[in-house]
């Protein structure tokens, strides 16, 4: 072969070759990962099982696209076997690992508004991006709103707001729990907090609105007082309480973290939960432990959205609930895992309506509008400023029998 026709061979190969990469790519750019971010081990893993169910049912039903693109997902663990719960760490890992995998997108997460302030900043200066976050359970105000120092800025170096969340804060559960506490009598409470950023938000927000409508606290400081989920029990916490002679105790906190030795030794030492009422957030709600427990008996729960209980009976909400439970043979654990699957129809929602960058489907995400027909909580899905959720309902349940049943949903104006 000449040196003329080896030369144009070798830039035919070289065409050839730049053309399959060429092809390679575009190929791949038409597939994006959309990931979820949870507890996977520890009291929370039944919850975040359920809710990866509903997020994969979700967009199975959808065809596995959004838009013109083909949608994988991948799941993402942010707690670790020693731990039991989410863990610092982890999250951070994880922050790193969401920005590092080229073809994510966006992530459904995380249940825990502390793991969520140490992912959402590294999400926020992510140089393709900011990339989007839209979580079904974080509920602490400072993720999006003034609350502590320095709330909500420090989490959003760049100025732009990339997380969003399909429920509720708790400074609105917080005042309807103590105003539902005033309802039912009750004029003296002891709040307690697990110490964390959301038992600690949670219980300040609850004894804020409970001052505020004249019902005597007991416990000192803004929060409560914080228990030490590593002691073996808590009767000595709960004999000093008793000399108060409260009407009710306040569980600022999630169950993962001692929550079930807590609420024995309430009973053990209070007595059960009619003689001295026992009220916690949405960090109790969906733990088949905590459920089974004869001391949780009696016991109200509050919950930053609707529990099932109040989904509509017919539409689109019904539906995705007749079919998840034909799909896995077994019932949601909570409301949260639905909620999973609301947040991930704001997220295919903005993938199908962007250029596929992280940059756009970020831009997107903000103007989402899916309506009561098509959302599978049966209300209509769009955000603030802030990224809050425009619908401020919280819905406040009774265990009975071994399980949450709804009692009311009060709308926080």
């Amino acid at each position: 072969m000449s040196k003329k026709l080896k030369a144009l061979a070798a830039v035919g190969a070289a065409a050839v070759a730049m053309s399959v990469v060429m092809t390679t790519q575009a190929q791949g750019a038409t597939t994006l990962v959309v990931s979820t971010d949870l507890p996977l081990q520890g009291g929370s893993k039944d919850q975040s099982d359920t809710t990866n169910e509903a997020v994969a049912l979700l967009i199975k039903q959808a065809g596995g696209k959004a838009g013109k693109y083909n949608i994988t997902l991948k799941k993402y663990d942010d707690s670790t076997a020693a731990k039991g719960s989410w863990d610092d760490a982890q999250c951070a890992k994880n922050a790193q690992a969401h920005v590092a995998n080229r073809n994510e997108v966006a992530v459904m997460g995380t249940y825990n508004s502390g793991c969520a302030k140490i992912i959402v900043p590294v999400l926020n200066q992510d140089p393709k991006g900011p990339m989007l976050m839209v979580s079904n359970a974080n509920t602490n105000p400072g993720l999006t709103k003034p609350w502590n120092a320095g709330e909500p800025e420090k989490y959003y170096p760049t100025g732009k707001r990339n997380y969003f969340r399909v429920v509720t804060t708790d400074d609105n559960q917080g005042s309807a729990a103590a105003n539902f506490a005033k309802s039912e009598g009750v004029k003296k409470v002891y709040v307690l907090n697990d110490r964390q950023t959301y038992g600690q938000g949670v219980a300040q927000a609850f004894t804020t609105e409970a001052k505020k409508i004249g019902l005597t606290v007991l416990s000192d400081g803004p929060a409560g007082e914080g228990w030490d989920d590593k002691q073996p029990n808590y009767e000595a916490l709960f004999t000093k309480i008793k000399a108060l002679s409260p009407d009710m105790i306040y569980i600022g906190g999630i169950f993962d973290l001692n929550g079930g030795q807590l609420v024995k030794d309430k009973v053990k030492i209070l007595g059960d939960n009619k003689t001295v009422k026992l009220m916690a957030p949405d960090g109790f709600t969906g733990y088949p432990d905590f459920l089974a427990l004869k001391e949780s008996d009696g016991a109200y729960l509050s919950f930053t959205g609707l529990a099932i209980d109040f989904f509509p009976k017919s539409g689109a909400a019904a539906k995705f609930l007749a079919d998840y439970k034909k799909e896995y043979k077994h019932e949601p654990t909570g409301a949260f895992s639905i909620y999973g699957a609301a947040a991930m129809q704001v997220i295919l929602d903005a993938i199908s309506r962007s250029n596929g960058t992280r940059a756009d489907v970020f831009k997107k995400a903000a103007s989402t509008k899916i309506s009561a027909a098509k959302s599978v909580v049966g209300k209509a899905i769009s955000f603030d400023a802030n990224g809050d959720t425009m619908n401020r309902d919280i819905t406040i349940e009774i265990v009975k029998g071994g399980a949450e049943v709804g009692l009311k949903v009060i709308t926080v104006k």
